[in-house]
């Protein structure tokens, strides 16, 4: 091997090393950004008009990419597993705190949807290490389906997008989050590059997107927010963080 290949090689390690830290620091704060949401849960004693939806298709999707990374799926994604490991302990406990301040029938529907997750993630791995026997070939099968569930996820907040341009207020679309999303998105995105994956790519590109989306709305009916309504309406922040109309639960 040449000199200049090995200094190739050597760049393109360090420059890999040093997404894989900024992936893991703006990664790992991204599911506390929804802490002030629980925090009224558990000081209500109440989910009030909360939903728990996102929480729950969350848990699903940080499931499959834990599958994603393992070294006999998809080798050398060891990040992959460990961010998502992380957020899958927060989403259920997540999960826990609407179980646990639920009246019994969403209660029994929040179980219920946990049970077929579970049995759903076991079928797929069962399949996966069964009938497919190159990291390749599971690769690709996990992946597709992580990469669908990644846009769903990632397009959800065009009801929030929606409603501010209607409203012509960014009250009930967290600053926070839309930052925490468009740097999340643009992390994965450059990390997807490095390792030539689609899968992580697409999904990351349409989140680096959605949440550049979001911010220049912020800039733009920033001034136009009327901050003395009152913030506890449940009503309104159901409509927009968790719509009770796109509910599954």
């Amino acid at each position: 091997m040449r000199v200049h290949d090995i200094q190739v090689s050597i760049l393109e390690f360090e420059s890999e090393g040093s997404c894989l830290d900024l992936c893991s620091v703006v990664s790992q704060p991204l599911c506390l950004t929804w802490s002030p949401t629980f925090f009224k849960i558990i000081k209500a004693k109440s989910v009030q008009e909360f939903k728990p939806d996102p929480y729950v298709a969350t848990v699903l999707n940080c499931a499959l990419w834990v599958i994603y990374g393992l070294p006999f799926v998809h080798p050398d994604s060891l990040l992959v597993i460990t961010i998502n490991g992380t957020g899958l302990v927060i989403e259920l406990a997540y999960v826990l705190i609407f179980i646990t301040y639920s009246d019994w029938q969403k209660r029994r529907k929040i179980i219920l949807a946990l049970f077929l997750e579970i049995i759903f993630v076991v079928f797929i791995f069962f399949i996966t290490m069964t009938f497919l026997h190159t990291t390749q070939a599971r690769s690709m099968l996990i992946g597709i389906l992580c990469l669908v569930f990644n846009i769903v996820m990632y397009t959800s907040p065009l009801t929030v997008m929606k409603l501010v341009i209607q409203t012509k207020s960014v009250k009930y679309m967290p600053f926070f989050l839309s930052v925490a999303n468009f740097a999340n998105g643009c992390v994965w995105l450059v990390y997807a590059l490095l390792k030539f994956d689609p899968y992580i790519a697409i999904p990351n590109g349409l989140g680096t997107l959605s949440g550049a989306i979001q911010l220049i709305l912020y800039a733009t009916y920033y001034k136009t927010t009327n901050w003395d309504e009152d913030d506890d309406t449940p009503a309104e922040i159901s409509d927009v963080e968790l719509s009770k109309k796109n509910s599954t639960l």
